[in-house]
């Protein structure tokens, strides 16, 4: 069985506090991103701190350590976790064989867009306005001079401990000291004062998918805010509004047409439907709660909707 209290270079009576402050400066020291030949000692010493700062943990691996013919992982972690959950639970990500830890992804940034009913009928291309952040052009997105964050070893993110024993549960937590960026600026930069980015107007031309419906959204792949030398995604969450006398339901468009009684009297009536002008010929009797239907005119996926014809009158008694 390993010894952790040689690892760390520390008594069997050593204090929380003093494990803790020998464990951050071990880890500055071997950590893999600083230390590529460190990357054996640094797995020894993540699990040694793994075990060694929780109480319940230490006291079983204590009582291991003191009876050895006690079936366990003789050499191992006797709690019989895998070093690279260790390391993901202790920094976040998913850490492999070398220690590498994935490529840190940038938040999703969401715009509401607000577009007509036709717009979506006719699949038109649409201009969108909305304020982005970009890298700051004079520190090249970096906020300034760094230095890596000692309390979570750079990776962003600290662990909790909840519960005792073999129900410990690790939880994940934002670094208070660097809030998630793994490291932290000592000398800012003049233009963005260490914020690393600045805020831009950006226009993009998309195209609006045919009959997409209210709070559907489409992804756009690096159009998003600058974050920690990445750029993330654009999500474009539509708001369908009805223009033009047009409404949508479903698969289906449908048209209000107010009448007076004069044009009543007509033998038709004109629809300026998307796809061109429509005739549609007046019933001699028609009930105005029930619409007209036209088969076919409305919205066209997988099945084709129809267009529904609401007729309303309106007249003055005086």
């Amino acid at each position: 069985m390993k010894n952790y209290y040689e690892i760390l270079g520390v008594s069997k009576d050593a204090s929380a506090e003093e494990i803790k402050k020998v464990y951050r400066k071990l880890a500055l020291q071997y950590h893999p991103d600083k230390n590529p030949d460190g990357a054996e000692k640094f797995k020894d010493i993540a699990e040694a701190y793994d075990v060694l700062s929780d109480p319940n943990k230490r006291n079983e691996y204590n009582y291991r350590l003191e009876n050895p013919h006690m079936r366990g992982n003789p050499g191992g972690n006797p709690f019989g976790a895998d070093i690279n959950d260790i390391l993901s639970q202790m920094f976040g990500g998913k850490f492999n064989s070398n220690f590498g830890q994935q490529r840190r992804r940038a938040p999703e940034k969401l715009i509401d867009v607000d577009v007509n009913v036709v717009d979506t009928f006719m699949s038109v291309e649409k201009d969108i306005h909305f304020t982005k952040k970009v890298a700051c052009d004079v520190c090249a997105g970096k906020g300034g001079e760094r230095t890596g964050c000692i309390t979570c070893g750079t990776q962003g993110f600290i662990t909790q401990s909840i519960g005792t024993g073999f129900f410990t549960q690790i939880h994940q937590v934002v670094c208070p000291d660097c809030n998630g960026k793994g490291h932290r600026i000592i000398n800012k930069c003049h233009s963005c004062n260490g914020e690393s980015t600045k805020s831009i107007m950006e226009r993009l031309r998309i195209r609006i998918p045919h009959g997409i419906e209210s709070g559907q959204m489409i992804k756009l792949p690096a159009m998003g805010d600058f974050y920690e030398g990445v750029v993330g995604d654009l999500i474009v969450r539509f708001n369908i509004k009805n223009s033009n006398g047009f409404s949508k339901d479903g698969i289906n468009l449908v048209y209000h047409k107010h009448f007076n009684l004069q044009e009543l009297n007509n033998d038709s009536f004109e629809i300026p439907h998307p796809d061109g002008k429509l005739s549609v010929k007046i019933p001699n009797q028609f009930n105005t709660e029930i619409p007209l239907r036209l088969r076919g005119k409305g919205f066209r996926g997988n099945e084709v909707g129809d267009l529904y014809v609401k007729m309303e009158v309106k007249f003055d008694r005086s």
